[in-house]
């Protein structure tokens, strides 16, 4: 009889999740910075705090494009960095590239794929565009 019974059980929780019953996640593509795309002088720590909260399997999509004002070109790029104090510091010791200066011109896909923080920041020029720029934030689903 027990045995009947966790049958019956295990049959009714696999109904539900084909049924949708049970709540999915639901990915979405999201613009880093809306409107405003990935650039120098937009703060995106506040962007990342009034866009969120964001959701496992989230896909954060980096648009950007090299531009020039007179001699100087600008190009950007997306690190991914290891730890708060890095992004605060805007270290890129330890930073790994996961975008390249080309990749933003159709936009650049990350997936947000486990429950921890996620450190995006520019390291162009340096890291002048993380500390002067703004271009750096920290996105953690939940």
């Amino acid at each position: 009889m027990a045995k009947e019974q966790i049958h019956l059980m295990t049959a009714g929780i696999v109904f539900c999740l084909l049924c949708g019953f049970f709540p999915v996640n639901d990915s979405k593509e999201i613009i880093v910075g809306g409107a405003k795309q990935w650039r120098f002088g937009f703060n995106y720590t506040q962007w990342a705090e009034t866009s969120g909260p964001f959701q496992l399997n989230d896909i954060l999509v980096f648009r950007y494009k090299p531009f020039s004002f007179g001699a100087i070109h600008v190009n950007h790029n997306v690190m991914l960095l290891q730890t708060q104090k890095e992004l605060d510091n805007c270290r890129f010791d330890r930073s790994q590239l996961v975008a390249n200066s080309s990749d933003g011109y159709t936009g650049f896909k990350f997936q947000l794929t486990e429950y921890k923080p996620y450190y995006f920041a520019c390291g162009e020029a340096r890291g002048y565009h993380c500390r002067v720029g703004l271009m750096k934030f920290m996105a953690m689903p939940v």
